[in-house]
């Protein structure tokens, strides 16, 4: 498998992972440190973003739908609709405390970013 090829319509994780993320002015926002996949379905449920510190320090990790963000060929990264004011509430965890993602969790994220958990 040509796991190099980043041009067709489905893309690796291990591709994913530390891809910028930027808001709609081109604010670069942080980066995907991790995607989180559903069992059952198969779906990518959330991408973990890590935003805040410097240089890899004291950043947390917030989960966002994966349906928020939009990639950009011109940025080479994602694009969200949000601003860094929003994910500064927006639910987060600690790199050494990953939460259970049970369907609870899941709708409280979700219903954070104006989605529809299913």
């Amino acid at each position: 498998m040509d796991t190099d090829n980043t041009t067709g319509p489905t893309i690796a994780a291990s591709k994913v992972e530390g891809t910028e993320v930027y808001n709609l002015q081109g604010d670069k926002l942080g980066s995907i440190d991790d995607l989180v996949i559903d069992k059952v379905s198969g779906q990518v449920r959330y991408a973990a973003l890590e935003f805040g510190g410097f240089l890899g320090m004291g950043t947390d990790l917030y989960p966002m739908p994966w349906s928020k963000l939009k990639y950009d060929t011109a940025k080479d990264g994602y694009v969200v609709n949000l601003d860094k004011s929003q994910l500064e509430d927006a639910p987060r965890y600690a790199r050494d405390s990953e939460p259970a993602y049970t369907r609870d969790y899941g709708r409280k994220v979700y219903d954070y970013y104006g989605e529809t958990w299913v």
